[in-house]
């Protein structure tokens, strides 16, 4: 049979085409996909503190007073005439741009629902710039200072939110005696253990804490006086922050400068519940926004001024601080009209109401801290023991290999059902076999650690594989056991993956709500739950609620309200997990 034989002189060629067309699909799909994603997130963000309502003249006041001044800062922070250059051209142009496409859209009888030029020049030129310029300022001393220290006091305000509802959930008498009897002495023993070289004492430190929380218990049912709430949070929160702040500030100076610090912190926090209580005001926030707040604030300020690296950068949240009030005051002179936002300090505390000024999303708020302190409780013990017994306890061959296959085949289905069929799972098994209630919290707990629980489990293996074998093996060669190099040396490596991972997944939990209509969970709670076997609602059970309303205000003021509260809380847990590795990563490096 004849075959043809071809020669081909130079260098051939591969069209380039269909890869590009492709990049350009792909790149269109995330384009669109993102745009929708902000035009929703704009739009939430208007209803939920009724920026629509808001005149020119209430916007030019925070224009000038708040954002004229934050952008001189982090432009004098960059120090870089073409960032200068490109965000004053930026400003400038795209106000201009701005008004005039609204202007010629009003020419022709046209309008954007809700919006007007003032919301799109700020959520379509401010902002984007805005944070370019931040990003920018940010890679100078000036500028990271000056985040740092903001990032601490607005982050202490959030610490300051979560020990509030924690203390809802949790008895503050029996706290203080569980520290008084219990924790207090055995950190006591331990740190004296440690400094003055007795190290078989170290041992007695968790029989005496145990003990004594055991012991409180009994004591809490005899004594019937206790100190006001706000001297309790001094003894068993602004004490031990104190004695930290002493620790932290004795690496760097004297002894004499430590004990003012830590007298500083104490007595500040006593001051400030005083002071509140003088003048008719609760105690309690005051004091937790010394602790959590301030005292932070004062430690990074002391540091970077030891430091005499960006000390100018100190000054931000002082110009941010006064640019709000500064606006307020102007606000006020002029006499012009401001929006009346939905979300407001009276929304996340108080209870759900058939008038919508007076609703809330406190109960719900609540429940849903109760329900993911649970979930995650549960979901990391049984999901990290898994992967671990999965990728270091068990064979790849035989019959044991064979069912370790299945179990992880069937893990990688579970993590892809429909969230509808745990809920199933949870009325079925929980609610009617085991009779633990209809929408209780912990009928609410175990169906959402069993929805995330795969994924928990395959993100958890995933980082016990990351872990190089050779660490493994080097541990084993100094006589380590199994155990041993799991705890001391997998783990500790694996710890950065394994609570990223865990933390998403509470997110994709906390965000659920077809399990909780399964379960029986009530789509409005106008009480807390404050024990395992109450009914629990949760804030996406109570924003489906007012979504069903017939007041218009409902459906868009309050639940853009709850949406938005939801979207932090999501972005805070997301926060976490990046802090918690990244905080890994170094410690490792």
């Amino acid at each position: 049979m004849a075959t043809e034989n071809r020669t081909v002189e130079g260098f051939g060629g591969v069209s380039k085409l269909k890869g590009r067309v492709f990049e350009a699909l792909s790149l269109t799909a995330s384009v669109i996909g993102i745009l929708a994603l902000a035009v929703l997130l704009v739009y939430v963000t208007i209803d939920a503190f009724d920026l629509a309502s808001a005149s020119e003249e209430w916007f030019l006041s925070y224009f000038l007073t708040l954002v004229v001044p934050v952008f001189a800062f982090l432009l004098y922070s960059a120090d870089d005439r073409r960032v200068t250059k490109l965000t004053l051209l930026g400003l400038g142009g795209g106000m201009v741009a701005v008004f005039g496409v609204f202007q010629l859209l009003s020419a022709v009888g046209l309008s954007v629902p809700r919006l007007s030029w003032p919301l799109a020049y700020m959520f379509l030129v401010a902002v984007p710039i805005g944070s370019y310029t931040a990003y920018a300022g940010l890679q100078r001393p000036l500028g990271a200072v000056g985040m740092g220290l903001l990032g601490r006091i607005v982050g202490g305000m959030g610490v300051a939110v979560a020990i509030t509802a924690l203390f809802v959930l949790v008895d503050v008498y029996q706290w203080f005696l569980a520290y008084s009897v219990g924790v207090l002495p055995a950190v006591g023993i331990y740190a004296a253990a440690k400094l003055r070289g007795y190290g078989r004492l170290v041992y007695l430190a968790p029989v005496v804490g145990i003990l004594g929380l055991l012991a409180s218990w009994p004591l809490r049912g005899v004594l019937v006086v206790f100190p006001s709430t706000w001297l309790i949070y001094v003894w068993t929160l602004a004490v031990p922050v104190g004695v930290v702040a002493a620790v932290l500030v004795a690496r760097r100076r004297s002894t004499v400068a430590a004990a003012v610090a830590g007298v500083l912190a104490i007595g500040g926090a006593a001051a400030a519940g005083f002071a509140a209580g003088t003048f008719g005001v609760g105690a309690n926030g005051p004091v937790l926004l010394f602790v959590t707040a301030a005292v932070p604030a004062g430690l990074y300020a002391d540091r970077t001024l030891h430091r005499r690296r960006g000390r100018g950068g100190l000054l931000l949240p002082v110009l941010i601080g006064g640019g709000i009030v500064a606006g307020a005051l102007l606000v006020d002179a002029w006499g012009v009209t401001g929006p009346d936002p939905w979300l407001d300090p009276a929304f996340v505390t108080s209870a759900p109401s058939p008038i919508p000024v007076e609703a809330g999303l406190y109960p719900a708020i609540v429940g849903s801290i109760f329900v993911i302190s649970m979930v995650a409780v549960l979901s990391f013990a049984l999901g990290v023991g898994t992967a671990v017994f999965l990728e270091d306890y068990t064979s790849d061959t035989g019959a044991v290999g064979t069912i370790t296959r299945l179990i992880q085949v069937n893990i990688s289905n579970l993590a892809g059902v429909p969230s509808v069929v745990y809920g199933l799972l949870g009325l079925g098994l929980f609610v009617n076999l085991l009779g633990l209630g209809f929408g209780t919290v912990v009928v609410a707990s175990i169906t959402l650690s069993l929805l995330i629980l795969p994924i928990v489990v395959i993100s958890a293996q995933e980082a016990i594989r990351s872990v190089p074998d050779d660490m493994r093996q080097a541990s084993y060669g100094m006589g380590a056991t199994r155990w041993q190099t799991t705890k001391n040396v997998v783990l500790p490596e694996a710890m950065p993956g394994i609570l990223t991972g865990t933390i998403l997944s509470l997110g994709r939990a906390i965000g659920e709500t077809a399990p909780l209509i399964m379960i029986g969970a009530p789509t409005t709670n106008f009480s807390p739950p404050t024990a395992l076997f109450d009914r629990v609602s949760a804030m996406p059970m109570q924003i489906y609620a007012w979504s069903s309303s017939a007041k218009p205000e409902f459906q868009y003021g309050v639940m853009a309200a709850g949406v938005v509260v939801l979207l932090v809380v999501l972005i805070g847990m997301n926060a976490t997990a990046i802090l918690i590795r990244n905080r890994y990563e170094r410690s490792d490096g």
